[in-house]
């Protein structure tokens, strides 16, 4: 007899949850701590960011998992803090230092240098990253002392600018850039063309993508929503050691974004009950309207209510490419 599929363990639950996430953890910690508290079926994020890194994680849950792709491949915008005179193996505060000057670049110095780094630029991305090397992490044979070679690759900064010095040896940035730039190694070769060297000492994101501060959700109100879902428990339970549970979900439901916020860049079908059954079907509707466009490689439906499908649009006629099944 063929085994029957399990049944998924949790709530079918979908929408962006877009995390504050604080200095010190690590993003799969966030995932599995944001997944355990909704209790969600499914979960993932969009663009690791560092354990000493704090700030926007955009974390999936159910069908939102489906347009991580379009978020990840967003803009990104990072606030930083660049300490010069030395130079680390991780280009941040948790490696030890490997070179070291006396030299403090002026504000007019830094922002001279500054035009060399916007546009698209060729950066070797840090040596303690997660970059790919035959298979393996970059930061996995670092740490075990193996010699890490990672070839240069075309990446987008689109600004940056100078946001304050406090003191001789420090100056704050904010940068906005494209899918797979690494401000720590922007600090790096800033700091070796400055001749003075240079590490992060604070960083931080600030916007992903179609997400802005604006819809960040820190822990403390994370906490407080499950908090208030909590069951009650009778004195005897107390006093029998039983830990009350999450049974009102509302109060964590209502800190997500719906699922196509994520897709505010791509072209949207409105579609008919009609029309939104036949795509649920996976077959292919026309398109009306004199502003209807022929073709679009993304666009994504919307029907019943909900996000319906991802697709294109080809000769007049929203195909879909993914249907989005799931209820919420």
């Amino acid at each position: 007899m063929a085994r029957q599929g399990r049944k998924p363990k949790g709530r079918p639950v979908n929408g962006w949850v877009i995390f504050d996430k604080p200095r010190g953890m690590g993003s799969t910690e966030a995932v599995s701590r944001i997944k355990w508290l909704f209790f969600a079926q499914k979960a993932g994020h969009a663009g690791t960011l560092d354990p000493l890194a704090s700030g926007m994680l955009p974390i999936a849950l159910g069908d939102a998992t489906k347009t991580v792709p379009f978020v990840m491949d967003g803009e990104k915008t990072y606030r930083f803090t660049v300490r010069w005179g030395a130079e680390t193996t991780t280009d941040d505060l948790e490696g030890p230092q490997v070179r070291t000057s006396e030299a403090r670049p002026s504000r007019a110095e830094i922002e001279a240098l500054i035009p060399r780094y916007v546009g698209e630029i060729s950066q070797v991305p840090p040596t303690f990253s997660a970059i790919k090397i035959e298979g393996n992490r970059a930061y996995d044979l670092a740490r075990d002392g193996e010699p890490v070679e990672i070839p240069a690759r075309t990446v987008t900064v689109h600004s940056l600018v100078v946001v304050d010095m406090p003191d001789d040896a420090t100056t704050v940035f904010e940068a906005e850039c494209g899918k797979g730039t690494y401000v720590r190694a922007i600090a790096r070769d800033m700091g070796r063309d400055l001749g003075c060297f240079g590490h992060i000492v604070d960083l931080r994101r600030t916007a992903v993508g179609a997400f802005d501060e604006d819809d960040l959700v820190t822990v403390a109100e994370i906490d407080a929503a499950a908090d208030a879902g909590l069951e009650a428990l009778d004195a005897e339970a107390v006093e029998a050691g039983a830990k009350a549970r999450v049974t009102d979900f509302r109060p964590l439901d209502s800190l997500m974004l719906p699922v196509e916020t994520a897709l505010s860049d791509l072209y949207e079908v409105q579609l008919t009950p009609d029309q939104a059954s036949r795509v649920l079907a996976g077959n292919p509707v026309l398109l009306r309207g004199r502003d209807a466009p022929a073709f679009m490689d993304d666009a994504y439906a919307v029907g019943h209510g909900r996000l319906v499908a991802l697709g294109s649009v080809e000769e007049g006629a929203f195909k879909p490419k993914r249907v989005f099944g799931g209820k919420g």
